[in-house]
C-alpha cells in the first residue's frame, strides 16, 4: 500500500502556502503555549518535559518556515524555476539544506541536553572519489544526523538520498530534496525493479563531490521485525544467512539489493558502513515520550573501505552481513560502556 500525497502542484500552490500562513498567524499565540506547557510540566514527571517539546517543535516550525520562504526565493532567483536545476541553483540549495540541518540539530543539542560523539577517520584519497554510505536505521532523525555530516561535514558532499515517501508530509524536505534529485520510494512493501533503476541512476552519476546514502535495513529496528526478516530469510532458502541475522542482536538484515546495485554501478566510490547507538532506545512516540529530557550521548561510528578493499561481486552479499555483524558487535559494546558507566556513578 503506498501513501496517498496530493498531487504535487496542489502540495505547492494550495497546501505550503496555507502552511506558511498559518503557521505565522499563530506565532503570536506563542507566549501562551508556552505558559500553558510550563504550568502542564509542573505535574509531569522529568524536568520540564513538555516545556522543552513545544519549545523544540516551535522552533523547528520557524526553521520550517524559514527555510521555505527561502526556497521560494531561491525558485524566483532560478528564473521562476526555469534554471532550478543548474549548478549554480543546487549548490544554493545544498547550502540551505546546510544551514536547516545545523539549526534544527543545534536545537536538539540545547534543548535536550543531546551530545554527539563521532568515530570518523578519513582516509587518502576519499576526497577525490564518490561516496557509497550504508547506515543503520533506528530511531528518530537518525537521517538527519547522517545528512548533516555529509552537508556539513569537512568536505561539503552532496547528499543523493534513499527515503520513504511519508517523508514528503514535511513541507520543507518534500521541495528542498526533490528539487536536489531525492528519490522517494514507497513507505510500504519491498524495494521495486523502479527503485533499484534510481538507486544504480544515483550511483553511477555520483561524482567526487557526491555522497549517495541508503538504509539497507529498509525500516527501524523492532524485535519483531527482526523476527520476521530472520523468519523470511529461513524459509526462501537462505538459511545461511538467516544464521547470521540471528546472531545479530541490534540490526535488522541487511537487504542486498539496493546495496549490490549501488557498489556494482559506482566501481571507484569509497564504500562508508555508519552505526550509531542510543537513537535506538527512542523508536516509538511512547518511548521518546518517556526519555524526554534525553540527557545523553549518541554514539557514531565510521568505516571506510576505499575501491581496492570492495570484494570480488560474488562475495559482496557476504561481505554486507560481515559489516553488519560488525556494526552490531559495536553497538552492544557501546551498550555495555554506558551500563557501566550508569553503574559508577
Amino acid at each position: 500500500m503506498r501513501l496517498l500525497l496530493l498531487p504535487r502542484w496542489l502540495r505547492r500552490t494550495v497546501v505550503i502556502p496555507a502552511f506558511v500562513l498559518g503557521f505565522i498567524a499563530l506565532l503570536g499565540l506563542l507566549p501562551l503555549w508556552l505558559l500553558i506547557a510550563g504550568l502542564v510540566s509542573r505535574f509531569v514527571p522529568g524536568r520540564w518535559r513538555v516545556l522543552r517539546l513545544v519549545w523544540f517543535l516551535t522552533v523547528y516550525l520557524v526553521i520550517e518556515v524559514i527555510s521555505l520562504i527561502a526556497l521560494f526565493g531561491l525558485w524566483i532567483w532560478a528564473g521562476f524555476g526555469f534554471k532550478i536545476q543548474s549548478e549554480k541553483s543546487l549548490a544554493r540549495h545544498n547550502a540551505l539544506m546546510g544551514w536547516f540541518l545545523r539549526r534544527v540539530l543545534a536545537t536538539v543539542r540545547r534543548t535536550f541536553n543531546l551530545s554527539f560523539e563521532i568515530d570518523d577517520t578519513h582516509r587518502e584519497g576519499d576526497a577525490q572519489r564518490p561516496l557509497l554510505v550504508f547506515s543503520r536505521h533506528a530511531g528518530p532523525g537518525d537521517s538527519f544526523l547522517l545528512v548533516d555530516g555529509i552537508v556539513n561535514g569537512p568536505n561539503k558532499r552532496r547528499p543523493r538520498i534513499v527515503l520513504k515517501d511519508f517523508l514528503q508530509l514535511d513541507p520543507a524536505i518534500d521541495v528542498l530534496l526533490n528539487r536536489v534529485g531525492a528519490t522517494f520510494v514507497p513507505s510500504r512493501g519491498p524495494a521495486g525493479e523502479t527503485t533499484v533503476k534510481e538507486i544504480v541512476r544515483l550511483a553511477a552519476a555520483a561524482g567526487p563531490s557526491d555522497a549517495l546514502v541508503l538504509f539497507p535495513e529498509g525500516a527501524n529496528f523492532t524485535p519483531r521485525r527482526r523476527e520476521r526478516a530472520i523468519e523470511k530469510l529461513a524459509t526462501s532458502g537462505h538459511e545461511d544467512l538467516a544464521e547470521k541475522a540471528r546472531g545479530m542482536r541490534h540490526l535488522l538484515p541487511p537487504k542486498p539489493t539496493g546495496f549490490l546495485a549501488a557498489v556494482a554501478a559506482a566501481p571507484t566510490a569509497t564504500v562508508l558502513f555508519v552505526g550509531h547507538a542510543g537513537l535506538e532506545q527512542m523508536s516509538t512516540v511512547k518511548d521518546i515520550w518517556r526519555l524526554l529530557p534525553m540527557d545523553h550521548t549518541i554514539d557514531v561510528k565510521v568505516w571506510r573501505y576505499p575501491p581496492d578493499e570492495i570484494p570480488p561481486v560474488n562475495e559482496r552479499e557476504a561481505w554486507l552481513y560481515e559489516r553488519w555483524a560488525t556494526i552490531d558487535a559495536w553497538i552492544s559494546a557501546c551498550h555495555l560502556a554506558r551500563n557501566r558507566d550508569v553503574t559508577t556513578t
